[in-house]
């Protein structure tokens, strides 16, 4: 009687744990069909493999999704953009060869989709800088110091849907610039150092006349990467960026 009785508590238990692990994670109905996604890492100041190799390609792989190939050498991108949905990037190492740039952009002119993930948001690349002007709309060259700051969902969209109007977080605070003779950003969100009036751009579309591009100033580490309104943003961003 005693064994059944705790065999039954310990049930129990391991149950709330796994709804405790998924509360918040307000995920939307599955997709018609896996997305398949290339997502680009590695480069300095980030740990790649932990969050981006991690634990993005684990919430992108969840029930489905979306099938992830997860690359830190930029020379592999070109051979596999044929069989892909959406691109990814979240490199700030460079995309030095010329024919893979000319591609991505290729990429983007028919119709596909890219998210451009924190540290891809940076102006990482002197030589290359219609990547920002175009695909980026701007970038960053600075942030604040690593610590907490709160999220404001601006704008209604399908990139934002299920993530609540205001959350907090801590992170790198990007100071995220629209390029002014670059693409137009539709911003989704803004966020605000609680030390500072200044607001900047969080998650955002670029208008670029075909593909369909999202930028997401999100991501130093754990602090962003394992919480449900940034997980849900990332989801949001690589279905709507597919067309799904």
């Amino acid at each position: 009687m005693i064994n059944q009785f705790l065999k039954t508590a310990l049930t129990m238990m391991l149950l709330l744990a796994v709804v405790a692990a998924n509360a918040g994670n307000n995920f939307d109905k599955p997709v018609k069909k896996a997305i398949r996604v290339l997502l680009v890492g590695g480069g300095s100041s980030h740990d790649f493999d932990k969050w981006y190799k991690g634990t993005d390609v684990e919430t992108l792989q969840k029930d489905g999704f979306a099938t992830v190939e997860y690359t830190s050498d930029p020379t592999t991108i070109l051979p596999k953009l044929k069989d892909i949905d959406v691109l990814l990037l979240a490199n700030n190492q460079p995309i030095a060869d010329d024919a893979t740039r000319k591609a991505i952009f290729a990429f983007a002119d028919a119709g596909k989709g890219l998210v451009l993930a924190h540290p891809a948001l940076w102006y990482n690349w002197k030589d290359w800088p219609e990547y920002n002007q175009k695909l980026v709309g701007g970038g960053s060259k600075g942030h604040d110091k690593y610590g907490p700051f709160d999220v404001k969902i601006t704008k209604k969209h399908p990139v934002t849907k299920n993530v609540p109007e205001t959350f907090h977080l801590d992170d790198e605070l990007y100071y995220q610039i629209p390029d002014e003779s670059g693409s137009p950003i539709e911003v989704l969100a803004t966020a605000k150092a609680a030390t500072s009036d200044k607001v900047f751009p969080s998650i955002f579309i670029v208008k670029y006349p075909k593909g369909r591009i999202v930028g997401i100033a999100l991501g130093h580490d754990a602090a962003s990467h394992t919480i449900a309104p940034y997980q849900t943003i990332l989801r949001n961003a690589v279905q709507w960026a597919s067309g799904q």
